[in-house]
């Protein structure tokens, strides 16, 4: 983000002893939803390493595999490091795969998190908020509302939530979002498999288990609603609305999973 507020600080560590698969799962998951920024250089390897927990030879074949996907380049000299490369496009096939892994009661169990989460970050933001924390709530709905492409629906929707967290100045309830938004954005945005281009306004069908893809606009004016109660400093209604809102990202996760679960015969 412009003000920078967004770093590499906002990766969570891992909670065990972490192999590098689970460093470039964890880094390339917060490049694709900018939680560190296109060009953004990352800490030194030491420092990120301490950061997320891992050896620094861990994190060292992490960033090689990073490299080798393109999401990260290293430059040498006195103005060198490794800077990010946000790709274009999130890789589809691999977000299905990840959906098709997790198990409905871990589903249930993240979005359980979440309905906590977000329900008391919005809760506290409406007593706490400043003036530039709700222009940029309404910025961040003004940008979902207009984004075209999956990449920037997804980064605008995680932002969204992050920035309640942030605005209820909480650094725990922050990260703890950070981390959900890691687990269910991509996840949430998933197109249905009959779906290949960027998420579109749904369309009225008669078919029987097709799963409408989310509506950027639709999504857009719940934050808007949730942002308006903070900006009338209603915390019960901020609340009520951001609970509900998780609640129907369940609903839509568990259909979209239902449809990428194989069928037994």
């Amino acid at each position: 983000m412009a003000d920078g507020r967004h770093a590499a600080s906002f990766i969570s560590p891992l909670t065990a002893a972490g192999r590098a698969g689970e460093v470039v799962s964890r880094v390339s998951q917060a490049i694709r939803l900018g939680l560190v920024v296109d060009g953004e250089q990352l800490p030194p390897e030491t420092e990120f390493a301490a950061q997320l927990g891992v050896s620094a030879m861990t994190l060292r074949e992490a960033l090689a595999a990073l490299r080798e996907q393109g999401l990260v380049e290293t430059r040498r000299g006195r103005t060198g490091g490794t800077f990010v490369r946000r790709p274009t496009t999130p890789p589809v096939e691999a977000i299905r795969d990840r959906l098709r892994a997790t198990s409905a009661s871990a589903l249930r169990d993240l979005t359980d998190e979440q309905f906590a989460v977000s329900g008391g970050a919005a809760r506290f933001a409406a007593a706490r908020a400043t003036l530039g924390d709700l222009r940029r709530l309404y910025a961040l709905a003004d940008q979902l509302s207009a984004a075209t492409t999956l990449g920037s629906c997804i980064r605008a929707d995680s932002r969204f939530h992050i920035e309640v967290a942030i605005a209820a100045q909480s650094e725990r309830l922050t990260r703890l979002e950070v981390a959900l938004q890691t687990d269910l954005a991509e996840l949430l945005w998933l197109p249905p498999e009959t779906e290949t281009a960027a998420p579109a306004a749904p369309v009225k069908t008669g078919a029987v288990d097709v799963v409408r893809p989310l509506d950027p606009v639709a999504v857009a004016a719940e934050h808007a609603a949730i942002t308006a109660a903070i900006a009338a400093r209603d915390g019960d209604a901020a609340r009520l609305l951001a609970e509900r809102h998780v609640q129907r990202n369940l609903h839509h996760l568990t259909e979209l999973r239902h449809q990428v679960t194989p069928r037994r015969a």
